[in-house]
C-alpha cells in the first residue's frame, strides 16, 4: 500500500504544484472568480489520483480486491500529498510571487462590492471581509486553509472512488 500511496500521492502532487503555478501565470489579469474556478479544476485534476491509486492498489498490488476502509484510506492519503502540493505553492505564492496577494484581493472584492450592493449592505459586507481577512492572518494560515480545503474535497472523491473501486 505505501508503494500506491507514494507513487499517486507523488503524481498529485505534482500535478497540483505545476497546474497551479500555470494557472498564475496564465491567468494573470484575470478576474478572481475565472481564477477562483481555474483553481478548482487544478484541484480536480490532481485528485483524479485518488482514483486511480485506489484502482492500482486493487487491480496490481491485493489480486483485484480492496475493501471501502482500504480504499477510502488510501484515497485520503493520497489526498493529503494534493493538498500539500496546493499548500506549499500557495505559500510560496503569497510570500515570495505576489506578497501583496491578500491586500490586493481584498481591494478587489470591496471594490466589487461597493459598485453592486446597495449602501447598507455593502458596509456589513465591508465589515465582515475585512474582518476576515484580518482572521486569516497571513500566508501560513492561507496556506493551510488551502489544504485543509484540497485534503476534504479529496475526502469526498477517495468516498466516492472507494465506493466505485470495492471489491471483497
Amino acid at each position: 500500500m505505501r508503494k500506491s500511496v507514494l507513487k499517486y500521492g507523488l503524481y498529485s502532487l505534482l500535478t497540483a504544484s505545476v497546474l497551479f503555478l500555470l494557472a498564475f501565470l496564465i491567468g494573470e489579469g484575470m478576474s478572481y472568480s475565472v481564477q477562483e474556478v481555474i483553481g478548482y479544476f487544478t484541484m480536480l485534476a490532481s485528485l483524479v489520483f485518488v482514483f486511480f491509486g485506489i484502482r492500482h492498489y486493487r487491480d496490481h498490488v491485493n489480486d483485484g480486491k480492496v475493501s471501502f476502509g482500504k480504499a477510502l484510506w488510501l484515497g485520503f492519503l493520497i489526498s493529503l500529498f494534493a493538498g500539500l502540493g496546493f499548500g506549499i505553492v500557495d505559500y510560496i505564492y503569497t510570500t515570495v510571487i505576489n506578497p501583496d496577494f491578500a491586500q490586493e484581493y481584498q481591494t478587489t472584492m470591496i471594490a466589487n462590492m461597493e459598485a453592486t450592493l446597495p449602501a447598507e449592505e455593502f458596509e456589513t459586507r465591508k465589515a465582515a471581509l475585512e474582518e476576515q481577512m484580518k482572521d486569516y492572518g497571513g500566508s501560513t494560515f492561507m496556506a493551510f486553509i488551502m489544504f485543509i480545503s484540497v485534503a476534504m474535497i479529496g475526502l469526498v472523491i477517495s468516498i466516492i472512488s472507494a465506493l466505485i473501486l470495492q471489491r471483497k
